[in-house]
C-alpha cells in the first residue's frame, strides 16, 4: 500500500511520516510539555511469559465512543488488509484494536516504557543457535469474530501472503519477509506460487520459520499485522479482503470508507484472557481521516459536546500555543518520534555529490517548518536548533547512532546560500543553471506557504527552482509510482521514516537498499548493499555498532539525503479521554490499546 504516513506530519516539507511502525521506549508523559526529547528507548524490554488478561489501567470504566480525527494530510489507509499495514496510521489502529500476530507491545501502567510480550504465539518465540530457525506454538481458544477457530494454518497463510510484493508493493515483507526467510527472494506468495512454502511450515498449533540469513529480531517482526492470520477458507483476492477484514482482536468493523472513515465497534468473540496488552473499554470508535486540522483543533479544545471525547492525532503549533496560553495544556500532550523526515535528489539524476550537499545548506529549515506551523525545536528538530541532533538518518536514542554535523565549505549545515553556491561552483554550474523539482502538498494553506518558502530560498542559493502542486493525496502517490506524470518531472523525492523496533536494520536497508520502495531516491552503491548484508549476519552485540558505522560512511561519501528534521507529535484530546499517551512502538499514536471515557 502507498503509506500514507500517519507517522506525524512534515508539513515543512509536505513528508507523509509514513512510516515504520517503530517499537520505541516510553512516553513522554509532561502533558502540554515542550522541548525537543531523546525519548526514544534504545532497547525494549521483553516478558515472553506475559499472559492476558492485561493489566487493569487506573480509573478505567467501560462504555462510551471516542471520535479520533487524523488532520491532513494525515490521511487513513487505502486498505485493512494486514499485509498492506506500514504506515503509522494503519498500524496503531490494526495492531491495537483489529489484528493479533505473533507478538506485541504492552504498556508498563508503572513506567509507561513498553514490553514486547507473546500475543497469538505462547511466548516470544524459540530460535536456534544462529538464529536461522524460530518456531512459534499457537495458543488455543482465539477466534475470529465470527466465531471461527483461529489455526496455526491460518496464521502460516497470513504470512505467506506477506511475500506478495505485486498485490502489496508497499507492506513490510518487501522488506522483511522476502530477504530474510529462506527462499523468500522467489516466493511471491499464495496467490502467485501457491500455498507450498518450505520456509514456512505447520506441524499441529507450531509454526517453523526457516531464514537464509541469521534473523535475531523475528519476535520483534512478529508485531506486525502481516505476521498474523488471514482465514485460509474466507479469503478474497486483494484488494477485497482489505475493505473486509475479519478481525481477531477486540474490535471489528462496522464501517470503512477507505481514506476517509472508520467505525469499530467490539468484537464479542475477542477473549481478554487470551491477550495481555489489549483492552476493551470502549464501545465504539469513530474514526475520520484527513480531517480539517483547524476545525479539528478547535473540536477538541472546547470545553463541551463532542471535543470532550474527541482525539487529534496531530495538532497545529499554532492550536498547541494558544492551548497553552488559555490554560487548556491538560488537553495536550507532546509525544516523542523515533523518525526522521528525509529529502532524496534522485539519484541518477543528481549524481554529482556537491550538487546534494548544495541543497542541504540550499533548504530553509526554521522558515519552513513555521510556514507549515510547525514549532521548530518542538515538532522538528535537527541540528539547526540543536547541535547533538545533527544531520544523520537514525533518530535520537537508536542503538549505534552517531551524530553527523558534517562540516563542508567551512561550514555546519544550516540555511546558507552562499556555501550552497560555493558547492554548486565546484559542481560546474553558474548560479540559476541547476534546476531541481519537486512536488508538495497544495491541499492545506501550510503545504502551499511551506512549498513558496523553500522555492525562493532554492533560487536564492543558485538553483532555479519549480514545486508541482498536489492534492490528489499522499505524496507517495507520486514518489513511489515511476508511471505518475509528476514523478517523470521532479528530481527530488522524499520520505519520513519510523523504525519499526528499535534496531538500525529498521533504517538503513529500507532507506538505501536497492529496490527498497522507500528508498525513492533510487540510491544505488553495490558496495552498500553488500555492507548491510554483511552486517546482518553478524553477532548481534556487534551490529549496532556497524550500522552506526555504515551510516557514517553513506552520509559521508555519498549524502544521498537531506535530513529535514526528526519528529514530535502534538496530541490532543478531551476532557473525558482516560488512558492517553503516546504509542512509539507505532512511531506516535494514541495508546488506543488502553484508551477508556471517563
Amino acid at each position: 500500500m502507498n503509506r500514507k504516513k500517519g507517522v506525524g506530519i512534515l508539513a515543512a516539507a509536505a513528508l507523509f511520516a509514513l512510516a515504520a511502525c517503530g517499537g520505541g521506549g516510553g512516553s513522554n508523559k509532561e502533558e502540554g510539555s515542550g522541548g525537543f526529547t531523546e525519548d526514544a528507548r534504545q532497547g525494549v524490554d521483553k516478558d515472553p511469559t506475559a499472559q492476558g488478561p492485561a493489566p487493569e489501567v487506573e480509573g478505567a470504566k467501560s462504555g462510551g465512543e471516542i471520535n479520533v480525527l487524523a488532520p491532513d494530510p494525515d490521511a487513513g489507509p487505502n486498505d485493512l488488509d494486514p499485509a498492506s499495514q506500514w504506515s503509522v496510521t494503519g498500524n496503531a489502529i490494526v495492531q491495537s484494536l483489529l489484528f493479533r500476530s505473533l507478538t506485541q507491545f504492552r504498556q508498563d501502567p508503572d513506567t509507561g516504557d513498553f514490553v514486547l510480550v507473546p500475543d497469538l504465539a505462547t511466548d516470544l518465540g524459540t530460535p536456534n543457535d544462529d538464529f536461522t530457525e524460530w518456531k512459534f506454538t499457537i495458543k488455543d481458544g482465539i477466534k475470529w469474530e465470527n466465531g471461527d477457530p483461529v489455526t496455526a494454518e491460518d496464521v502460516a497463510y497470513g504470512m505467506k501472503r506477506s511475500f506478495d510484493s505485486e498485490n502489496f508493493p508497499t507492506g513490510p515483507g518487501s522488506a522483511y519477509s522476502n530477504p530474510y526467510f529462506k527462499g523468500g527472494a522467489k516466493y511471491k506468495g499464495p496467490y502467485s506460487s501457491g500455498e507450498n512454502f518450505p520456509a514456512i511450515t505447520v506441524d499441529g498449533s507450531t509454526l517453523t520459520l526457516k531464514m537464509s540469513t541469521p534473523f535475531p529480531e523475528m519476535d520483534y517482526y512478529g508485531t506486525f499485522p502481516a505476521m498474523g492470520p488471514v482465514p485460509v477458507k474466507g479469503d478474497t483476492a486483494p484488494p477485497d479482503y482489505g475493505l473486509h477484514p475479519l478481525a481477531t482482536g477486540p474490535y471489528k468493523v462496522d464501517k470503512y470508507v477507505p481514506n476517509k472513515s472508520l467505525t469499530l465497534v467490539k468484537n464479542d468473540q475477542w477473549d481478554p484472557a487470551t491477550d495481555p496488552a489489549r483492552h476493551q473499554y470502549v464501545d465504539q470508535y469513530n474514526f475520520t481521516f484527513d480531517a480539517d486540522p483547524s476545525v479539528s483543533d478547535k473540536t477538541v479544545l472546547s470545553t463541551a459536546g463532542e471535543g470532550d471525547t474527541t482525539i487529534v492525532t496531530s495538532m497545529l503549533a499554532q492550536s498547541y500555543t494558544k492551548a497553552q496560553q488559555d490554560g487548556l495544556s491538560d488537553h495536550t500532550l507532546v509525544g516523542p518520534q523515533p523518525c526522521t523526515g528525509l529529502s532524496y535528489p534522485v539519484y541518477d539524476k543528481i549524481k554529482e555529490l556537491e550538487v546534494r550537499q548544495a541543497l542541504a545548506f540550499a533548504y530553509p529549515y526554521e522558515d519552513a517548518w513555521s510556514a507549515a506551523g510547525e514549532l521548530a525545536g518542538v515538532t522538528l528538530a535537527n541540528g539547526v536548533t540543536d547541535p547533538s541532533l545533527g544531520f544523520g538518518v537514525l533518530p535520537p536514542g537508536m542503538a549505534g547512532r552517531q551524530v553527523f554535523n558534517p562540516t563542508i565549505e567551512g561550514q555546519t549545515i544550516h540555511y546558507d546560500p552562499e556555501t550552497a553556491k560555493k558547492l554548486l561552483a565546484k559542481a560546474g554550474y553558474e548560479p540559476g543553471e541547476y534546476e531541481v523539482s519537486w512536488a508538495y502538498d497544495a491541499s492545506t494553506p501550510e503545504g502551499k506557504a511551506a512549498a513558496e518558502q523553500t522555492k525562493l530560498a532554492y533560487e536564492k542559493a543558485g538553483f532555479k527552482a519549480t514545486a508541482y502542486p498536489y492534492t490528489g493525496g499522499s505524496l507517495y502517490d507520486i514518489w513511489t509510482d515511476p508511471d505518475n506524470p509528476i514523478h517523470k518531472k521532479i528530481n527530488i523525492m522524499g520520505v519520513a521514516w519510523c523504525q519499526d523496533w528499535p534496531s538500525a536494520a529498521t533504517f538503513l536497508p529500507v532507506m538505501f537498499g536497492k529496490g527498497s520502495p522507500y528508498n525513492t531516491g533510487g540510491f544505488d552503491e553495490p558496495s552498500v548493499d553488500k555492507r548491510m548484508d554483511e552486517i546482518k549476519t553478524l553477532p548481534l552485540d556487534e551490529q549496532a555498532d556497524a550500522w552506526g558505522d555504515l551510516e557514517q560512511e553513506i552520509m559521508t561519501k555519498y549524502y544521498p539525503v537531506i535530513n529535514r528534521g526528526y519528529y514530535q507529535t502534538i496530541f490532543g484530546f478531551g476532557s473525558k479521554i482516560g488512558g492517553f499517551d503516546n504509542d512509539t512502538t507505532v512511531g506516535g499514536a494514541p495508546t488506543y490499546r488502553t484508551l477508556f471515557v471517563k
